[in-house]
């Protein structure tokens, strides 16, 4: 992939899209070789491809560096909590996969909610035209539904906790170290051949739907 034409709404489409349930990259990957980017599109592309491959090291660190700043305030760990949820879900892979667990637990208890909470019919896609980007539902209502409750919890719970600014300094500093790793780090064979990967699997998604 040449990471120099992806654009940052490609990019954040792609990590919407992707596939969040692996771990972490290993702690001697992810520190493993550092050098200055030789050029602006060398630091464009690296940064891009970094941020992709590493998406998962970096939604870590950032929760970690928030949980280090309310270690004394359980109620700002509780609202960094949901804040992390939210972001979780407007990953549509991940929020197929809540979807599944709330619905199978739900089931144990009360088969006929758990079937009040499947997902709306949707029309059938025509063959040989490309198909629309599939609406994720939670427990039956659209997803921008929990986004709006989990985020506005936690926007409360921050607020009570009265941790707005360090939560902001937190996030600031959780950013900027992923940005400064992102454009030091240098891309391996194994992140390339990730992406290929990623890329094959893009495509032949979008095939089988056809």
């Amino acid at each position: 992939m040449d990471w120099g034409s992806v654009t940052a709404e490609d990019l954040i489409d792609a990590l919407r899209e992707v596939d969040w349930s692996s771990p972490p990259r290993p702690f001697s990957e992810f520190f493993s070789r550092f050098t200055l980017p030789r050029s602006y599109p060398k630091w464009n592309s690296r940064l891009k491809c970094n941020l992709y491959y590493y998406r998962t090291n970096y939604f870590v660190m950032i929760i970690f560096i928030l949980g280090l700043g309310f270690l004394r305030r359980p109620l700002a760990i509780v609202a960094a909590a949901l804040t992390a949820l939210t972001i979780a879900v407007l990953n549509d892979s991940f929020a197929g996969t809540f979807n599944e667990k709330v619905t199978r637990t739900v089931r144990q208890f009360s088969p006929h909610i758990a079937a009040k909470m499947r997902p709306p019919l949707t029309r059938p896609v025509i063959r040989g035209r490309p198909s629309a980007k599939r609406a994720i539902f939670i427990c039956g209502r659209p997803r921008w539904v929990f986004v709006s409750i989990f985020s506005t919890a936690s926007f409360l719970l921050w607020f009570a906790s009265c941790g707005l600014l360090t939560v902001l300094l937190a996030f600031f500093i959780g950013l900027l170290a992923t940005v400064l790793h992102a454009s030091f780090r240098t891309p391996n064979l194994k992140a390339r051949l990730n992406t290929f990967r990623e890329e094959f699997r893009a495509v032949w998604r979008n095939y089988s739907e056809l």
